[in-house]
């Protein structure tokens, strides 16, 4: 597979959370890098194309919006700013 990220990602297993309108839902970290991320969910549940990822153990709380989604990994870009 090509890589096609200007920056590459680093293969992490963190706990996060996707967080939005004032629910959260738990979401388990695999890629990590400083313009997005790879996550996965355990249920494909429903949530908008645009939400805070926070990541605890980071002191990370990014804005950000869905990229792709396959099943129940979804790859997330970092809004700027």
């Amino acid at each position: 597979m090509e890589e096609r990220r200007v920056t590459p990602r680093h293969r992490v297993l963190k706990t996060g959370t996707i967080e939005f309108s004032g629910e959260a839902i738990a979401c388990v970290v695999r890629s990590l890098s400083p313009v997005g991320a790879r996550i996965e969910i355990n249920t494909p549940l429903w949530f908008p194309d645009h939400f805070v990822l926070v990541i605890p153990s980071e002191g990370l709380h990014k804005p950000c919006r869905v990229i792709w989604r396959e099943e129940k990994l979804i790859g997330l870009s970092f809004d700027r700013g």
